[in-house]
């Protein structure tokens, strides 16, 4: 399995890229969103996953962890391929898409090219246990503190601090403050509290 590319950008186009890794050229198909966010580098670092059928094997690449990490989990829905999931990557935003689904707003997904009512069902069902597993509740916070909020429960938990103590305390804090307060002042305000 390849983990990720890095290396020079020779061609770039809005659908796929190839990248030279030490002389070999790989061609990446990606998202739209991962095309924005490296349409000016020269060399960049690309996360992958290598999809192998009878008559290809494909690479798809992504400018972030999390946008593989939604990926994975939309190509393991029954119905829904890897060619379908770019382009869902490619007209939501990661967290537009989680939101979406967390809020069980269907009309937001069947508006991506190639998405009926079924499939959009589909993906709320088998995908909203797993977002809201990793502690992403709408209601509580800002969709931007996500990042901060996982890393913060981690650094609690690490430390010792019950988990549901950890997800109220963060979640109140998040809420009072919003996205203006950074990893490291999220976790003392919590201690502070415990």
């Amino acid at each position: 399995m390849i983990g990720y590319l890095k290396g020079n950008l020779t061609f770039k186009d809005p659908t796929f890229v190839i990248i030279d890794v030490n002389g070999v050229g790989y061609e990446v198909k990606i998202s739209l969103y991962t095309f924005s966010k490296i349409k000016d580098l020269d060399s960049c670092l690309l996360y992958t996953h290598l999809h192998v059928k009878e008559d290809a094997h494909t690479l798809y690449g992504f400018s972030g962890k999390e946008e593989k990490s939604v990926f994975l989990q939309l190509i393991s829905i029954s119905g829904v391929g890897p060619n379908t999931a770019l382009m869902i990557n490619s007209s939501l935003t990661v967290d537009e898409l989680k939101k979406a689904i967390l809020q069980e707003e269907v009309e937001v997904i069947q508006k991506v090219k190639g998405i009926g009512s079924k499939t959009a069902h589909r993906i709320i069902l088998e995908l909203k246990d797993k977002i809201k597993k990793e502690g992403l509740d709408v209601g509580n916070q800002a969709f931007g503190s996500n990042k901060v909020r996982s890393e913060a429960l981690s650094a609690l938990i690490t430390l010792g601090i019950n988990r549901n103590i950890a997800e109220k305390s963060v979640d109140v804090i998040l809420k009072k403050h919003g996205n203006d307060v950074t990893l490291e002042e999220l976790i003392k305000l919590v201690l502070k509290q415990a």
